[in-house]
């Protein structure tokens, strides 16, 4: 069962409302809506009853949200107890969406260890959907994730800016392009992305159709022969063209606003490890 489904039950049971629950989470309400579903049939049960004015909670569904915040209770003492010894051993799980920070990954660590050279990290990899919740849920420490703005409970520091590129296939029309405008691929057959926060659809503009499709591509790193399978085009920062080279797909810049990367930390994570990070990522985004 996911965690994060009960999660969502847990608040929707608290809202009695599907936007405000799902606000409260940073997604749609159409993907937050489905995971309610989703956990009601694995449970074989109705949760809530709906209707065109109200959301209530059925009897069933009141005795398994007593039961469910029983469950994230001990789920999260338990990841405090293991952000504790963590702590102490001076180990930080570091989530990563694609490339993260390319190039200046080193300079990163080292900028860290010159804070604290004790700190070490370990790697946990980030999807599309997931990169801010992955930090909020305690599930990594660190995230180096795409900012689009900001996000209820998380810290972030600016680290990088690129430009953003469009993936195309290699025979599109657009191959040969020396750069290209969203009104010139915006009747393009776009390939479905999952985006996590309305701010980031908002970015993505004519890419953001079929971002909560369930077929959605999650992974940066599938971009490109995803794009050269199907036809389709795609958003990517420039460094893809780096890290992720196919031979049938090309990367077109795109006007538009720049790939920011930032590195978000829980704003209530006031350990000394996270603030050598903090500390490391803002001298990161002054050396250019």
């Amino acid at each position: 069962m996911d965690i994060r489904a009960l999660r969502y039950a847990v608040t929707l049971a608290e809202e009695l409302h599907f936007g405000r629950a799902a606000q409260r989470h940073y997604i749609s309400p159409q993907p937050f809506g489905r995971h309610i579903q989703r956990l009601e049939r694995e449970l074989g049960t109705r949760l809530f009853e709906r209707t065109s004015r109200r959301v209530t909670l059925t009897p069933e569904g009141a005795r398994l949200i007593a039961e469910a915040r029983t469950l994230l209770d001990a789920v999260d003492s338990l990841t405090e107890q293991n952000r504790r010894r963590t702590a102490d051993e001076k180990v930080l799980t570091l989530g990563v969406l694609g490339f993260g920070l390319a190039e200046r990954w080193t300079d990163l660590t080292a900028a860290v260890h010159g804070h604290d050279p004790r700190i070490a990290f370990s790697y946990a990899e980030l999807d599309l959907a997931d990169q801010y919740e992955a930090v909020r849920s305690h599930r990594v420490d660190v995230g180096i994730v795409q900012y689009v703005g900001p996000v209820d409970g998380l810290v972030f520091e600016h680290a990088l800016t690129m430009p953003r590129v469009v993936v195309v296939p290699a025979r599109s029309p657009f191959a040969d392009a020396d750069r290209l405008t969203e009104a010139d691929v915006s009747d393009s057959p776009w390939l479905p992305t999952a985006l996590a926060h309305p701010a980031l659809e908002a970015w993505s503009g004519p890419a953001a159709d079929g971002s909560h499709s369930r077929g959605a591509l999650r992974h940066p790193a599938a971009i490109p022969s995803a794009v050269a399978t199907t036809g389709c085009i795609a958003l990517h920062a420039e460094a893809a063209s780096r890290f992720y080279p196919h031979p049938d797909v090309r990367f077109v810049p795109l006007d538009g606003p720049p790939v920011e990367i930032a590195v978000a930390t829980r704003v209530t994570d006031d350990r000394h490890t996270i603030a050598a990070v903090r500390r490391a990522t803002r001298l990161l985004g002054r050396v250019r």
